[in-house]
């Protein structure tokens, strides 16, 4: 088992490392930054969805810009498409589970805002339905997908695509990317330089 342990670890940070060594990612990843935080000073809000662990990334990352990452300081709108569960389920159940991200987009979505879709498949139906919504209404969208991009990739403005086809080594590092976001999307928005060392 301690073998399995160590491979599990190793497999992880080889995708990593691959993200690491991806110039063009990490050029995505700088743009995603620069994006958001015009947003933000444009009093825009970023929004965001997924589907089970990528739904969990997506309220974490949600929660990083509306209560704080390393700063004390104001909040910044941002919400997770999902937790209001008697609208997910209403809307699931008289309509169907592929419109009740692209149904909120249309409703609380507006020109400049940003949506970040998360699908490690880039292939789910309710996360592609919630893009084209946000491309309808003048929203940035900034898709989070696997090595291939899936059908993402060709409606996305900003496509983050681990260079992974294994599920969970994709939304480890899904996380890192978020979390590397918030940190300079808080640093550029505060004008402030956060520490490596810094604690929450």
């Amino acid at each position: 088992m301690l073998n399995t342990i160590k491979s599990l670890v190793q497999a992880s940070i080889d995708t990593k490392q691959q993200v690491l060594e991806n110039e063009e990612l990490l050029a995505t990843v700088q743009k995603c930054v620069n994006d958001i935080t015009t947003a933000f000073r444009n009093g825009k809000k970023v929004l965001f969805c997924g589907n089970g662990g990528s739904a969990a990334d997506a309220q974490h990352l949600a929660a990083e810009f509306s209560g704080r990452f390393y700063l004390d300081r104001d909040a910044l709108p941002a919400e997770a498409l999902h937790v209001n569960s008697s609208y997910m389920t209403a809307v699931a159940n008289d309509y169907s589970y592929d419109v009740v991200y692209a149904r909120m987009v249309k409703g609380f979505g507006h020109e400049g805002d940003v949506l970040v879709a998360i699908s490690t498949s880039g292939n789910s139906k309710n996360i592609i339905q919630a893009v084209d919504a946000a491309n309808e209404k003048g929203m940035l969208t900034i898709g989070f997908t696997g090595a291939t991009g899936g059908k993402m990739k060709d409606i996305c403005d900003h496509l983050i695509n681990i260079p992974s086809t294994d599920t969970p080594r994709i939304q480890e590092s899904h996380i890192l990317i978020g979390h590397i976001i918030c940190q300079l999307v808080e640093d550029e928005y505060f004008n402030k330089h956060i520490s490596q060392t810094g604690s929450l």
